[in-house]
């Protein structure tokens, strides 16, 4: 599945936002075991957040890096 390159790039800080979100949800609902999911929800969305973030930072870089060398021209 191909994603436009705005809606790609900003992915990342979706999932950071709407864990912050969902953390802060979490503290203020107290019925049944809503502050569970929301904790486990907001969790989750920050890790995978912050791991697609320095994932593709580090893409980058390498691929950065992998340009640079000489002698590697085909």
């Amino acid at each position: 599945m191909w994603v436009s390159k705005p809606i790609y790039e900003s992915l990342p800080y979706f999932y950071l936002a709407v864990g912050a979100i969902s953390l802060a949800a979490s503290m203020y609902l107290n019925h049944w075991y809503w502050p569970t999911i929301c904790f486990t929800v907001g969790l989750g969305c920050l890790v995978g957040g912050l791991v697609l973030l320095l994932k593709r930072r580090d893409y980058r870089q390498s691929e950065g890096r992998a340009r640079e060398r000489p002698g590697d021209e085909y």
